[in-house]
Parts: structure tokens; sequence; C-alpha cells
């Protein structure tokens, strides 16, 4: 069954998509729920679906042989994820995970309905075309902070990102979790925060992070 806030793709997405395209994408998409820290899709899984995010955010990450992640970027809710874009298009297995940052409320869109539509639909096209250009660009400035930014610099803007997608200034987070998500060590980042936190700009608790004013 729909929920109530899967009805509002209708009021959302009103101004881009045909009304016959808000129809099927009622009809094909299928509500799945996930819970924070869920897995929703993996690296080298077969890509069936592609998730179209109705509440919450998922969080997008790179994993290389040894299994270690780097974070690409956030998935908000109304987004679409240029990377499944590209691995349904082209029937490749998945190359990103995709983890639940939150209680999230998605719909599944078929793999097949969508090769359908990019020929039907030009607001399709255009959603999806606008949809791969702006994670392109999100890409681009994650590949700046490593390439020219200090670790420092990365964590902040990476614990003011946190802040956006939850809507908290006291985030639920690990030294481990960041080091993760950063390419980094516990070590560094535990240094890096204490820094932070002898400096003002935040609080830390047992598994937990409370930005204040000055970050």
């Amino acid at each position: 069954m729909i929920s109530l806030q899967a009805m509002e793709l209708n009021k959302v997405y009103k101004d881009i998509f045909e009304l016959p395209l808000l129809e099927e994408i009622m009809e094909k998409g299928q509500y799945m729920t996930f819970k924070e820290g869920d897995v929703v899709m993996s690296s080298g899984q077969t890509v069936r679906f592609m998730p179209m995010l109705l509440s919450g955010s998922m969080k997008i990450m790179r994993t290389d042989e040894e299994g270690n992640e780097l974070l690409l970027y956030y998935v908000d809710a109304y987004e679409g994820c240029a990377m499944t874009f590209t691995c349904c298009m082209q029937r490749h297995p998945s190359e990103i995970k995709a983890v639940a940052e939150e209680d999230i409320e998605l719909l599944a869109i078929p793999v097949d309905v969508m090769d359908h539509w990019m020929i039907q639909y030009k607001s399709w096209r255009n959603y999806v075309m606008r949809t791969m250009h702006d994670r392109f660009n999100e890409l681009l400035k994650t590949i700046d902070q490593i390439a020219f930014q200090k670790l420092d610099e990365r964590l902040v803007r990476y614990l003011k990102e946190k802040q956006r997608v939850t809507g908290s200034s006291l985030l639920n987070l690990s030294h481990g979790q960041i080091a993760a998500d950063l390419a980094s060590s516990r070590v560094v980042i535990s240094r890096l925060l204490k820094k932070l936190e002898e400096d003002k700009r935040l609080l830390l608790y047992r598994n937990q992070i409370k930005l204040l004013k000055e970050m």
C-alpha cells in the first residue's frame, strides 16, 4: 500500500512530470521502508530497481576490494541516485553501497519500466539527466576535498553536512563511523575532533557530537 507521503509525489512532481507518468510511477513503484543503518543496496548487487526517496535520506558510498568505504554524497527525499541510474540503464551490478542515514520510505522503480519511460516521457529523460549532472558535480566536490582540502577541513564540512541532512546539531556518530566515511583512521579523527572541542566548536559525548554555533 502506498503511504500518504507517496501521494505527495503528485504535489512535488506535478510541474516536472506529466500526469500519465505520475500515474505510472504510483502504479509501478513498490513502496518500501528501511530502518536507520539498513543497507538499501550493496556493491556488486544486481540492480533491479531505482530508489525514489519519499522521506529520510541515504548515504552513497564507494567500497574497495578490502572493504574500505568512502562517502560520496547523500540522497534526500524526492531525489534519485545517479549511480543507480547508470547501473540500471547499462544492466551493470551496483557500483555503490547505499545505506539509510535515518528511517526512510521509498518507491522502488523497476529497471524495465525505466527504459520505456526514457523513450516515452521527455520529462523522465530530463529528470534522469539533471540528477546525473547534479550528482556528478557533487562527486567533483568530493574529489576536490580529497585532493585539495586538509582532513580537518573535510571533517568540518562532513559534520555540517550531517547536520543539514539530519536537521539536528546533535549527531549520533562514533569516531569510527566518521573515520570510515572519510577514509581515515579512528585515531586521526579523534585527535581532530578533540582539537575542535578545544576550539569550542563542538562538544564530544559517547557516540554523540554536539555542534556549536561557532562551527
